[in-house]
């Protein structure tokens, strides 16, 4: 299995936290987020605290297992990320 740079394999989850400048930052990047997971049918389990976003991804129809899906979601995860707004 390929993770994704920054991604972390927790208990049959990647996993990563993102740390944002403020509040607002982070709601950005979760609105993004949630873009990418409506159009790809598949929806991280995540919490914010702040500035901070914990995300976490898993396939529970694959018993909470990691699979291809959610390597795919960690990527596009990472583009927003990288990539100027």
């Amino acid at each position: 299995m390929n993770i994704p740079d920054q991604w972390e394999l927790r208990s049959d989850a990647l996993f990563r936290s993102f740390t944002f400048k403020n509040f607002t930052e982070a709601f950005a990047f979760m609105k993004k987020v949630a873009v990418l997971a409506d159009e790809a049918d598949h929806h991280p389990d995540w919490s914010n605290s702040w500035n901070v976003v914990n995300i976490s991804l898993t396939t529970h129809s694959a018993h909470s297992t990691v699979t291809d899906r959610d390597i795919a979601l960690a990527v596009a995860i990472n583009l927003i990320v990288e990539l100027p707004s």
